[in-house]
């Protein structure tokens, strides 16, 4: 095997349709199926690389847009590429831009690419499929992503297809302009929720044959039920062997949804974004930890869980933190919940090697959303009368 280029092998299914694989790049190997944090300058919010690497991360992300509005490529390349730049060894990802650039106001689409100004600055810029690409190739990621057109929700079949015919050809225009054999591009399915345009989408995609494929447009507001029923019609077109992305879902519940469909990657910034508000992942749900209730809990956030944060400190500890709006409240509980995840991706992968996916899920959920209920039951109204 050429340890400078990307491979995938599935090493398994489980009775569920749950797939364990692994795939290998120039900065290591990842256990499928994983979870992605999301360091969106080249930073993890609130955590070093030495304490991402500790929580058991084994590929994280980066987000081209963004990089290339501060610092961008350019220095980035000139300093040694991302890795070297941040200080990460492991593998990385980076996407398009795409999602970014398609939420901004006044920007401006056409066949060719779309123009639009920074948020950070307001300089305008141009990017096109090649410039995307470009820029990937600048900034050195294990895998890159096609540039594409992600469509808002609701929208109607007929935008969807239009949107469809400009994504597929420039992901066929991304993959002409990549040069680098040591980065992965992999292609990024659209079609909203129309199956049709999904079939189409990963038909198209596949003939263009990238080493992996993306399913993109699952995490702009379309719900659980939407997600599954796009799934449920899309991954059995994807061939087995490439690996299955969804793009930017990141509750417990929907990584579960994914899983049992046969997708093998997926990143979400939740667990960071809700750490730095004090909301925690547990095994038996979440928990703010802000609240006073656990201004005198002795016990950790979670005793089952081995991170640092768990191992070292109490419920008021970190509740005192967030009282006194101290900077290390956000780094440990930032810890805790990127191991959180990055711990039940373990759990998972082995339910999947010992054919149990089913029932794990099935308990795990029960015990997850046990806390969540019971607080639902303490805010009901009483009886008048």
């Amino acid at each position: 095997m050429n340890q400078n280029r990307f491979s995938f092998s599935l090493l398994g299914k489980d009775s569920s349709g749950a797939r364990r694989g692994r795939f290998q790049t120039p900065h290591g190997s990842v256990e499928t199926p994983i979870f992605m944090p999301v360091g969106t300058a080249a930073a993890m919010k609130a955590m070093t690389m030495v304490q991402l690497k500790e929580t058991g991360a084994q590929i994280m992300l980066s987000n081209t847009y963004h990089l290339q509005n501060q610092p961008g490529a350019d220095l980035v390349e000139k300093l040694g590429g991302l890795h070297k730049f941040m200080g990460w060894d492991g593998p990385v990802l980076t996407d398009s831009g795409g999602f970014q650039v398609f939420s901004l106001p006044g920007k401006t689409v056409d066949d060719d690419g779309v123009t639009f100004r920074y948020q950070k600055g307001g300089e305008p810029f141009r990017l096109t499929p090649e410039e995307s690409v470009r820029i990937q190739n600048q900034l050195g990621a294990d895998i890159i992503m096609a540039f594409d057109e992600c469509v808002e929700f609701p929208t109607t079949h007929e935008y969807a297809k239009n949107s469809l015919k400009r994504t597929l050809s420039w992901a066929a225009r991304c993959k002409k302009a990549h040069t680098r054999e040591d980065q992965a591009l992999f292609g990024i399915s659209q079609g909203a929720l129309f199956e049709d345009l999904r079939k189409e989408s990963v038909q198209a995609l596949v003939d263009i044959d990238f080493p992996g494929y993306a399913l993109g447009g699952l995490s702009v507001g379309e719900g659980i039920d939407n997600m599954k029923r796009v799934l449920d019609f899309t991954t059995p077109w994807l061939p087995e062997d490439k690996p299955r992305y969804v793009m930017g879902i990141g509750l417990p519940e929907d990584i579960f949804v994914a899983v049992e469909r046969g997708v093998d990657m997926m990143d979400c910034i939740i667990p960071t974004k809700y750490a730095r508000s004090a909301t925690l992942f547990t095994n038996v749900g979440k928990l703010r930890i802000s609240n006073r209730e656990f201004r005198n809990d002795k016990f950790p956030v979670d005793t089952n869980c081995q991170c640092y944060t768990c191992r070292t400190f109490s419920r008021a500890y970190l509740n005192h933190l967030f009282a006194g709006n101290e900077i290390l409240g956000s780094i440990l509980t930032s810890i805790h919940n990127v191991h959180f995840y990055l711990d039940l991706m373990r759990r998972i992968r082995e339910s999947i090697e010992e054919n149990r996916f089913a029932s794990f899920r099935d308990d795990f959920m029960t015990l997850y959303n046990r806390r969540d209920k019971r607080q639902k039951g303490r805010r009901k109204p009483k009886k008048k009368g």
